[in-house]
């Protein structure tokens, strides 16, 4: 699926990923290949990202909002 993570001043990835694991107001979440549509607001916390390649990928968030729809997921931090 197609990964994009932002924050107000900048790119933080954009790319594939097979695996994304949010931590969600309502506790930890993955978002995989396929998945139902979602929007879901974030708390501070980490998204781990496994890219296709299967190399991790970890980002610290102080909080922020995901959404995601046919294979597209869209994750804006701060």
């Amino acid at each position: 699926m197609k990964v994009t993570i932002t924050k107000p001043d900048a790119t933080l990835y954009e790319g594939q990923a097979r695996l994304v694991q949010l931590p969600g107001t309502g506790g930890l979440f993955e978002v995989l290949n396929g998945h139902a549509p979602i929007i879901s607001s974030l708390k501070g916390g980490t998204i781990r990202l496994v890219a296709d390649d299967g190399q991790e990928q970890r980002f610290d968030i102080r909080g922020g909002v995901a959404k995601g729809q046919q294979n597209d997921l869209l994750i804006l931090v701060q």
